[in-house]
């Protein structure tokens, strides 16, 4: 096989989907192909395993690959998401989990697709990124990014949260509510739908700010330009908090202002061949069928 990757990461949740690891890394080797693997990630029973395959256990699998295979569920790529994309390293998607948007190689079809991909012989997807920072008293205390979404959240105390949105500094409106969903098209699919967000698709450079159970029921969803800086001034906090694609969070206090922008690198997925987006649509959200 005439790979155009050579040094291929691969990421999953620790404990789960080992044989798959085992397989998926005795495929690469045999084609000499160089394997690394996240530290923080790696089961403790593949130790072994990794060290008689001659694999790399690094802290960063961004900054040390051409490639990172995920072997997992939404999740497992969300977290491998965080580690491409500001290296720019393309992500391939093996499905191990239940719902799969974002993994889209079966378990099945996995080593006739892998060895299509390294060959170039894929469907590529490039995907907006959320730069999110939290500032208090003009200082930044937290920052992060997001591939589906940034929420904005009650905590358990269940009070409803205050607060302000501004666009390029622009005041567009006031809410009391349990929280806003800032999806970018990719995440418009999760927790976004759920709350009664749009449907983005995935080539648009776009966001869909989501009110999540707003006390008005004139505050609705909306989709602006990912050119546009948002701003949310928190005037009531509660124990609110700031989510980034549900991985990690930050508690957040009353005067405490959220600015999101569209990061500077996209995250590149690399589909099979035979990927259509909107048949992944129909399939994943049990849409009908074409009747002539």
């Amino acid at each position: 096989m005439n790979s155009l990757f050579q040094r291929i990461g691969i990421l999953t949740r620790p404990n789960t989907a080992t044989q798959s690891m085992k397989d998926v890394i005795q495929f690469l080797r045999t084609q000499h192909l160089e394997v690394y693997l996240d530290r923080n990630h790696l089961a403790e029973e593949l130790n072994e395993f990794c060290v008689d395959k001659h694999c790399h256990i690094v802290a960063d699998l961004g900054s040390n690959c051409d490639l990172i295979l995920v072997l997992g569920g939404d999740g497992a790529f969300l977290s491998a998401a965080h580690q491409a994309a500001p290296f720019n390293v393309p992500l391939v998607g093996i499905n191990q989990g239940h719902l799969g948007f974002l993994t889209q190689i079966t378990q099945e079809n996995m080593f006739t697709e892998l060895v299509n991909i390294l060959e170039g012989k894929y469907r590529k997807d490039e995907c907006v990124v959320l730069e999110t920072k939290v500032s208090r008293d003009s200082e930044v205390i937290y920052q992060g990014l997001a591939l589906n979404d940034v929420v904005l959240s009650r905590g358990g105390a269940g009070q409803l949260i205050e607060f302000e949105v501004f666009i390029n500094d622009e005041f567009v409106y006031s809410q009391r509510s349990d929280g806003l969903i800032v999806s970018t098209p990719t995440g418009s699919t999760a927790y976004s739908l759920a709350a009664g967000g749009p449907i983005l698709q995935n080539v648009l450079h776009a966001f869909a700010l989501v009110p999540i159970c707003p006390q008005s029921m004139t505050n609705r969803p909306i989709v602006i330009g990912d050119d546009n800086e948002i701003k949310i001034l928190i005037t009531k906090a509660g124990d609110a908090r700031v989510h980034y694609d549900g991985q990690s969070f930050v508690d957040i206090q009353t005067m405490d202002v959220i600015s999101i922008n569209r990061y500077h690198n996209m995250v590149h997925i690399y589909h099979p061949a035979s990927y259509q987006y909107y048949k992944t649509l129909r399939q994943k959200l049990h849409w009908g069928e074409q009747l002539v």
